[in-house]
């Protein structure tokens, strides 16, 4: 392995001429990065803003196996996602992704022949895990509940109208934009160079010219291959890309809001043959509603915002479920994200769109990837480099990254006997003693001050902060509230933990201004 190194804002001390260029650094530009890495080659990837900083932090947080896609015809990606799936959780990050049980009421409100229709698709989705060899210890199989047994995992569902439930399984990420930074943390242990703040305004697919942000300062980098993964904001740097971005929002709410829910709860969408709403909890305590998928139209903001008529209709969705639904007033928090929609002739809903993707070359020599979903971002990765191996542009082995886990991965047996807090064994796998170490060695606080929640509705801790802004390549409050850690979803929790985040970071500095003891490595 070479010398790692930490990923960090700004282009100070980058080298003029590497192997590969890769800009973004949502979930797929990271993987190309470390795919690229681990190939032997040279890296520099950069990112405007910051890492996850656009689509890969406003997922549902699912690592889905393509039972959609499969209803649709699309027998390719669905086999696709579902083997990528059984990687995320065997081997890459099985610390980060974990089963998720995902419930569907059997009601009054669904026909016995959708609720047929329903347990058929569950099983087709079995069939997708088995033919993907992702065995029933990692994703049990599906299985019809009686009431009883639905309401102990949904206490708050209407007991009076349920007649049972599916119960089937699925992937669930700790946090989306937490496997972006490790996916990028782990292509810098290799060698990467990965800088945030950092805007390419010209490129080709030799050469970029790339902004500074902190400094204003532009830098030219040679390269033998420019690989454009910027997502629904590819066409800045390929005029060829037709995409039809959607956009799918989620409604945050406290975990009391719907008492005891241990389990996903899946709402048939009125009018629709394969379409749900999902009441999904979350390891911090709050539950996500979501998710719709409408046109975005118009100028791509760096931040969408769910429309009001999103969170109206995510809220009627789900009301005929419960006993006591979620109102306006239980919505403390809201986020949309953007999808990276392939055009295809044709077709004019974007719920209908492929999720396929796409390795396009531009008349300048950019290489772009664009489309595909968060839980095949590794496989897009490897496409991405091996055409590029395969034109003769780049000279490497082949692919590593289906047998390579990322850093913190382990078996549960090893995580289990870890000796760390639960939540940094949750969030870091084997890394979670790192982190305490790192935040002992910047601060020289006390553990109960560095593991104590920051407030009572946020689980976050000081230890985490200082890892971001050491480890992480954090440079700013909104880097450790809205992407190292997911404080930033729910305002009243922003106001109550910006004063921790703004210590963090005078911490750190202050440490990095006097004589101290070595951090721990990577």
């Amino acid at each position: 392995m070479s010398i790692g190194r930490r990923i960090a804002p700004g282009l100070v001390g980058i080298p003029d001429e590497v192997d590969v260029v890769v800009v973004g650094l949502g979930i797929t530009g990271a993987g190309v990065a470390l795919d690229a890495v681990t190939r032997g080659l040279t890296v520099l990837a950069v990112d405007a803003h910051d890492l996850a900083f656009g689509t890969s932090r406003w997922s549902s947080k699912l690592v889905h196996g393509g039972l959609r896609y499969l209803a649709q015809g699309q027998l390719a990606i669905a086999h696709e996602s579902a083997v990528e799936r059984g990687i995320l959780m065997d081997v890459t990050a099985p610390h980060l992704v974990h089963p998720l049980p995902m419930l569907t009421p059997v009601d009054d409100a669904m026909t016995r022949g959708k609720a047929a229709l329903t347990w058929g698709g569950l099983h087709a989705g079995d069939l997708l895990r088995r033919t993907a060899h992702t065995t029933s210890r990692t994703l049990p199989r599906p299985r019809r509940l009686n009431v009883t047994e639905t309401l102990n995992l949904a206490p708050s569902l209407r007991a009076d109208t349920l007649r049972g439930g599916l119960l089937a399984w699925d992937g669930q990420l700790e946090d989306d934009a937490r496997l972006v930074t490790t996916v990028a943390r782990t292509a810098a242990s290799y060698g990467a160079e990965v800088r945030t703040r950092a805007r390419v305004t010209s490129a080709t697919g030799t050469r970029v010219e790339v902004r500074d942000e902190l400094t204003g300062t532009t830098y030219a980098v040679r390269a033998r291959a420019v690989v454009n993964a910027t997502g629904v904001w590819a066409g800045d740097l390929d005029e060829q890309v037709r995409l039809r971005p959607s956009r799918g929002t989620h409604l945050v709410l406290r975990g009391s809001s719907l008492p005891q829910t241990r389990v996903a709860v899946m709402v048939p969408i009125p009018g629709t043959s394969a379409r749900f709403a999902m009441v999904l909890p979350q390891p911090d305590g709050t539950i996500y509603v979501g998710l719709t998928d409408v046109p975005a139209d118009g100028p791509l903001p760096d931040v969408p915002v769910p429309s009001e008529d999103e969170v109206d209709l995510l809220l009627e969705v789900v009301a005929s479920t419960f006993t006591t639904p979620p109102t306006r007033a239980d919505v403390v928090g809201a986020f949309a994200g953007l999808r990276p929609l392939l055009e295809v002739a044709g077709t004019d809903e974007t719920a209908d769109l492929s999720r396929r993707h796409a390795i396009l070359t531009s008349a300048t020599g950019v290489t772009t990837i664009v489309g595909g979903k968060l839980t095949t971002y590794r496989r897009m990765a490897q496409d991405a480099l091996d055409a590029l191996v395969g034109s003769g542009r780049l000279a490497a082995g082949p692919c590593r990254t289906a047998g390579l886990p990322l850093l913190g991965a382990g078996s549960p047996a090893q995580l289990r006997g870890l000796d760390a807090p639960t939540r940094l064994v949750r969030r870091f796998g084997t890394d979670a003693p790192l982190v305490l170490d790192a935040a002992r060695a910047v601060t020289g606080l006390t553990d109960d001050e560095l593991l104590a929640p920051l407030s009572d509705t946020v689980p976050v801790t000081l230890a985490e902060l200082v890892f971001g802004v050491t480890h992480e390549g954090a440079h700013d409050v909104d880097d450790l509230l809205d992407r190292r850690t997911r404080v930033g979803l729910v305002e009243a929790d922003r106001r109550a933990t910006g004063p921790h985040a703004e210590r963090a970071l005078a911490l750190v500095r202050a440490s990095r201004r006097t004589p101290a003891r070595a951090l721990p490595h990577l």
